[in-house]
């Protein structure tokens, strides 16, 4: 039987790290008002510590969501974990999600820290938060990174001073899925089955999806990512593509209906600003356009022929062909019937061959309305064959012989 993994939606916090990219109250609520109904388990909202704005912005999204958790940010720093506290004070379901780098890059280079005062911090900064929250995250900021032996300090510390959950991101994005899933794997054989273990995987080598499903199969009941992969960078693990792998393979459920993934990620593309890279998977323009003739023919046939994801699955209308020099007579005849013209054999391949002279030409798409006018030509006639007038039975004319 397929596992339950939760969904520990970032885009409003991590996503919002895209360079360029800053969200309003209003824009949070707005999104966040859109991911409950995708529904995911945790929305994280903010970093309430980074700036008044953002207190504010998390205590609307917390009076604002009802079903899910709302998480909230925190370094291990005492005033960040009261200014999560103040900002989740009207969540239904808070969550405080605290966080220390635990690589020694992290603690040598940015936190001046010795691994001793790093599992001090860890202790006294999670046992605060589990004195004021009823769920306590945390998470080893680089875990992929850190020393196994000393990552597995820091997560027995954390969980001994309440954290129910411990997230281990891969923050640079260094590791492969074989690594991450073994990371992964080792942290839940380790923490036992109380506790959550979460995976954070970062694109910078363009493995975050891939990742985060290495981490599900590596045994993780929690992965955090963002609509379109937005965040630091080059962004996070992408919440629709990790969706849809673990749905389409049968690896775990997820909760999510996967029918919104269209109409939301237009949604935060529009918010954020962050255009969608056309041929990116699920969502992008191209995910579901077809040129080239071969496979044009085989989605006339069967879909499955050339897409392993159904359209539908994720609320997309369907798949849509683009008419170049590549596309074959099978789908110039489609997209003629499209337009409301029925064409004979002959009149079929005197189309096509009006069509491919005008794409070679063009050096790029033809638009329906330039093959309606390539039809109309060489039918002689700017009508669909419904609608002409039939000629004269004495005189053959180019519409009797091409259009039925």
């Amino acid at each position: 039987m397929e596992r339950t993994v939760q969904i520990f939606d970032t885009t409003l916090r991590d996503g919002e790290q895209t360079p360029g990219v800053h969200l309003t109250a209003e824009h949070k609520v707005a999104i966040a008002t859109r991911l409950e109904a995708f529904g995911v388990a945790t929305i994280e909202a903010g970093f309430p510590a980074s700036s008044p704005g953002d207190e504010a912005a998390v205590d609307r999204v917390a009076a604002t969501v009802r079903r899910c958790e709302v998480a909230a940010l925190a370094r291990c720093v005492p005033g960040d974990i009261e200014a999560a506290a103040r900002a989740l004070e009207r969540a239904r379901r808070p969550v405080a999600h605290v966080f220390l780098g635990t690589s020694d890059v992290h603690l040598q280079t940015k936190l001046r820290m010795s691994r001793a005062d790093a599992l001090r911090a860890i202790r006294a900064s999670v046992r605060a938060a589990a004195s004021r929250f009823p769920v306590v995250q945390f998470s080893a900021e680089d875990a992929s990174r850190t020393e196994r032996p000393f990552l597995r300090q820091c997560m027995a510390t954390a969980v001994e001073a309440g954290a129910v959950r411990i997230n281990l991101p891969d923050t640079v994005g260094a590791m492969t899925p074989a690594e991450y899933g073994a990371l992964i794997a080792d942290a839940v054989a380790f923490v036992g089955p109380d506790i959550i273990v979460s995976a954070h995987c970062h694109n910078d080598m363009g493995l975050a999806t891939a990742n985060a499903v290495a981490a599900v199969q590596g045994g993780a009941r929690q992965v955090e990512g963002t609509i379109n992969g937005i965040g630091e960078r080059a962004g996070n693990s992408a919440i629709e593509e990790v969706g849809v792998v673990l749905a389409l393979k049968h690896i775990a459920r997820t909760g999510l209906h996967l029918d919104h993934i269209t109409a939301l990620s237009a949604h935060v593309a529009d918010i954020t600003g962050v255009p969608i890279q056309p041929n990116r998977a699920v969502v992008g323009a191209n995910a579901f356009a077809h040129s080239s003739g071969i496979h044009q023919d085989g989605i006339l046939k069967q879909p499955e022929n050339y897409e392993f994801v159904p359209p539908a699955l994720v609320g997309a209308s369907g798949h849509r062909f683009v008419l170049t020099a590549r596309s074959g007579r099978n789908a110039i005849a489609h997209e003629a019937r499209q337009l409301g013209f029925e064409l004979s054999a002959d009149g079929i391949q005197a189309v096509y061959g009006a069509f491919v002279a005008a794409a070679d030409a063009a050096q790029g798409p033809v638009s329906v309305e330039e093959l309606r006018a390539i039809i109309a030509e060489v039918c002689g006639s700017d009508r669909p064959a419904a609608e002409t007038p039939a000629p004269p039975r004495s005189r053959r004319s180019m519409a009797d012989m091409f259009c039925l």
